[in-house]
């Protein structure tokens, strides 16, 4: 056991109590998507008295920070001392003063952070605090008692970090590979095995924390139809910030070749991997709210899928970002989506396959029906980075105890929305 998770579980043991007599077997809360701003959003209780917060999900992000500037009233609001098991779990290298009156993300001798805003490339330093959070338990098929950790750590952040950001929201989600990150943190308090999944969808879908059963209407577990294949550790952080060594705390995952239908394309090898400066490979976003691709990977798809549609499909005006654009009355539906080629990205072997089927490849844009994908460039620092549509109707388990991704690339009569929350 290294250090830091022992710092983890002590430091929790000496303060977690629930709102109940028993332990949850798993946690959930309700996801939605903006959409004016394609952000996923989801809702935490926080504070004494309780405020429910909305905030943004980050997938790739390191912890849950909040605007502390804007009406953060709590009785049971701590600032993390220097020096303190908080602060050597939290990994913070800052530790300082606040030079105006004490309040909740200003006080003396705390440990700080660094917030980052992926949405306009901008982060800032925030005080290191603790306070109450509560959020639903649930026994895979509905919502439950509430369950409550009365030291959760998060950062605080200043107003101007939420520009950017979705109206109504006070902060970000962050589910990134660090101790402080709600998935750790939870799987610690609460005992639940270390593991979350999304299920993201146009409208309304799940985040569940300690793992499955994940039930959706009528009566589908999806856990009994995932795939799995390892996650993969990018050598070179990703962050606005970081300290030189530090490696990535986003998810990647490595993709060894395309094909549209059956065809394989033609790719430079080179882009799928990730190099020792951290360049390349593959990394799932709940950021970009449609899939990026380096240019030749790119064309290589639409190249692929423009010939692979049928012959009585018509080809309207592209609408921008997108470049191939549809009818959709010649465009035949299915059970899964628009009739149009499949994506099959292929995993560490053949029985690893991440398929993206019209429901997901297709975008509908003023009037028309467009690939959902974007040419990232000829150099981006990933190669590609799906996200978006591309991740919807899609569970998507991320088991950190395995360092596993496990995916059912489509959920087919039923969607992600079919979550019960009623308790």
């Amino acid at each position: 056991m290294d250090s830091s998770t022992f710092l983890l579980i002590f430091f929790l043991f000496l303060s977690i109590s629930t709102s109940f007599s028993q332990r949850p077997k798993a946690l959930v809360s309700q996801v939605t998507k903006d959409p004016s701003s394609h952000q996923y959003l989801t809702k935490l209780s926080q504070r004494t008295p309780l405020v429910s917060l909305n905030l943004v999900l980050d997938l790739g992000g390191q912890y849950i920070w909040v605007d502390c500037d804007k009406n953060y009233v709590s009785s049971t609001y701590r600032p993390a001392r220097c020096r303190s098991a908080e602060c050597s779990l939290a990994k913070s290298v800052t530790c300082g003063n606040c030079s105006s009156a004490p309040r909740p993300g200003c006080n003396t001798d705390v440990c700080g952070e660094f917030p980052e805003n992926p949405f306009t490339n901008t982060a800032t330093g925030g005080e290191l605090a603790t306070d109450v959070v509560s959020i639903s338990s649930t026994d895979g098929s509905t919502a439950g008692p509430v369950a409550t950790d009365p030291h959760f750590l998060f950062s605080c952040a200043p107003t101007f970090l939420l520009k950017g950001l979705a109206r109504g929201v006070v902060g970000m989600i962050g589910l990134g590979r660090t101790k402080i990150a709600p998935p750790e943190q939870l799987a610690a308090a609460f005992s639940l095995q270390r593991k979350f999944a999304i299920c993201l969808s146009s409208t309304t879908g799940a985040l569940f924390y300690g793992g499955g059963p994940y039930m959706v209407q009528p009566g589908f577990d999806l856990s009994q139809s995932l795939t799995y294949t390892p996650l993969l550790i990018n050598p070179v952080s990703t962050a606005a910030t970081f300290v030189q060594g530090e490696k990535s705390v986003e998810y990647f995952i490595g993709v060894k070749s395309i094909r549209v239908d059956n065809k394989v394309l033609k790719i430079d090898q080179s882009l799928l991997t990730i190099d020792s400066k951290g360049n390349g490979g593959t990394k799932i976003s709940t950021v970009n709210p449609y899939t990026l691709l380096e240019s030749s990977i790119y064309k290589a798809i639409l190249d692929a899928f423009s010939a692979g549609l049928m012959s009585s499909i018509k080809r309207v005006k592209p609408v921008p970002p997108f470049t191939l654009c549809l009818d959709p009355t010649s465009v035949p539906p299915t059970l899964t989506g628009p009739f149009v080629p499949s994506i099959h990205l292929v995993l560490q072997s053949e029985n690893e396959i991440w398929t993206i089927l019209g429901a997901q490849s297709m975008v509908s844009v003023n009037g028309a029906l467009c690939l959902g994908l974007l040419d990232a460039g000829k150099n981006p620092r990933t190669s590609i980075v799906i996200g978006g549509p591309q991740l919807e109707n899609n569970l998507l388990e991320f088991d950190l105890a395995r360092s596993r991704l496990g995916f059912t690339s489509v959920v087919v009569r039923t969607t992600c929305a079919a979550f019960n929350f009623t308790t």
